[in-house]
């Protein structure tokens, strides 16, 4: 790892308050918004519980990245990580780097499709007229702008992308703590809060098979929050995000999942068709005005922040990727603004071939990537995982003093981490709705380890063409070339 390199390449132009938003922001995304009934509808009212066994395992996971990020801030973070973990054995050490690098790189790049297609729907909200395809071009185009401008242009506009979000949530918890609690206006009070709650076959209704399936279904609304790991390296204080982000994970969580989606079960019915629209139809119960155009720009801001933070994410990983030979080099080229250009544009490219798929074949190729990409961020979170079980004492031996953060009662809670993500998968194989996204993610992991056995097979064949030479030329020049003639 090569930490000072990377600071002479990339510019540190990410400031305090970005670095701050980008955390808080990180961890609410469209899905909160939209997926969240799904899993409610599943699950009733317990969908609370799901939300909040997904989010026990995130929070563990930050805290482990949060240990190794401050101790060690660079580059692709945890991609080198890995690297470092099992580096005592090469081969397995190049290949959870590369696998944790390429997987988290897939991982963005289908979110940047993902949501210039959903950002187009919402869009057309305003304006249904509006050809969807034309709609995700010009996102795509504008937030690809954003992150070839500079890093500070990243981080200022996802600053205020976050912003809107977490004030968004919060207002959303003040007005529904206000109904909740009795303390609405009387004449738009009209919902009993307990019965709506309870009042439908109890907390859990479906029994707590679907809690269990829920908190399956929830894991993809948490990815985001790593994000800020990865912006460490070009901030000013990286030490300093970290450690702030890392404490305050636990917060974001328990507040904008866990509380915000007890509001919803307390406000309208699980197995209402207006769960479709949760936070809609939350602020309709409340007698808002315009409570879908509201959400609708909020989630949007969503979008847009998931956009912006999937470029982002996906080509300083990528960017990482070429430091050891798992990427080509010439990706690794920044302009005078210290920005990975070719990085990013790759990654746009990838999105803009994905938006055709969503629209020419829908149900075949863009529908493999939307499947598969959930299980692979398991995947990541579970490399997290076991790279910090093998680095921490390492990070004690190397530590001068303490270390800025530590991951809660090592190694045990580690452990529950790991077990806990290996249960999701394979409680997945036996969860009907769950069986092809485990499946498409297998097949996605199937692909990177074939890939990564050619590249390697490559690499050691050129190797050995060029110890032949060496060995040729030393030859040459000890006058054994010239025996030959003689």
């Amino acid at each position: 790892m090569q930490p000072s390199m990377d600071n002479q390449e990339l510019k540190c132009g990410l400031k305090q308050r970005h670095m701050t938003m980008i955390a808080l922001g990180g961890v609410i995304g469209a899905g909160l918004f939209v997926g969240s009934g799904v899993v409610i509808q599943q699950t009733g009212p317990a969908a609370v519980l799901s939300f909040l066994i997904t989010g026990g395992l995130v929070v563990l996971v930050m805290r482990m990245l949060g240990e190794m990020a401050c101790a060690m801030p660079a580059v692709g973070s945890f991609y080198e990580y890995a690297r470092l973990a099992f580096a005592t054995w090469r081969g397995p050490g190049r290949l959870a780097g590369f696998l944790t690098g390429w997987m988290y790189w897939y991982f963005w790049v289908i979110v940047v499709a993902v949501e210039a297609v959903a950002g187009a729907k919402l869009v057309q909200f305003w304006l249904p007229d509006a050809p969807a395809w034309i709609i995700s071009l010009v996102l795509l185009v504008l937030l690809s702008a954003t992150n070839l401008i500079s890093v500070g242009s990243y981080g200022e506009f996802e600053f205020w992308f976050s912003s809107i979000k977490v004030a968004a949530i919060i207002v959303f918890l003040f007005l529904g703590g206000l109904y909740v609690l009795g303390l609405w206006p009387a004449s738009l009070h009209t919902t009993a809060v307990l019965p709506t709650l309870l009042g439908h076959g109890g907390l859990m209704p479906k029994g707590i098979g679907p809690v269990l399936s829920g908190a399956v279904a929830a894991t993809g609304f948490y990815f985001g929050a790593e994000i800020v790991t990865i912006a460490a390296a070009e901030a000013r204080e990286p030490a300093k995000a970290v450690a702030k982000a890392t404490n305050s994970v636990i917060t974001r969580v328990l507040v904008f999942y866990v509380g915000s989606v007890l509001l919803v079960v307390a406000l309208v019915p699980w197995n209402s068709a207006r769960m479709a629209t949760p936070y809609v139809s939350a602020l309709e119960v409340m007698g808002l005005p315009a409570a879908a155009n509201i959400m609708n720009a909020i989630v949007l801001t969503a979008v847009l922040s998931a956009l912006n933070s999937g470029l982002y994410a996906a080509s300083r990983m990528l960017f990482a990727l070429t430091r050891h030979g798992d990427a080509p080099a010439a990706l690794a080229k920044v302009n005078r603004r210290g920005v990975p250009v070719r990085a990013i544009l790759l990654g746009t490219v990838f999105g803009y071939i994905s938006v055709v798929m969503s629209y020419v074949s829908p149900d075949t190729v863009f529908a493999f990537l939307v499947n598969s990409y959930g299980t692979v961020a398991i995947f990541v979170y579970l490399l997290i995982a076991l790279s910090q079980l093998r680095l921490r004492q390492r990070l004690d031996q190397a530590a001068v003093g303490e270390l800025r953060v530590r991951m809660w009662c090592f190694p045990y809670l580690t452990w529950v981490a790991i077990i806990g993500m290996v249960g999701i998968l394979v409680a997945m194989a036996f969860i009907p709705e769950q069986r092809k996204p485990l499946w498409l993610g297998v097949a996605s992991l199937a692909v990177l380890l074939v890939t990564y056995a050619w590249l390697h097979r490559r690499a050691r064949k050129r190797e050995r063409a060029l110890d032949y030479g060496a060995g040729f030329a030393k030859l040459s020049h000890a006058g054994g070339a010239g025996n030959f003639g003689e």
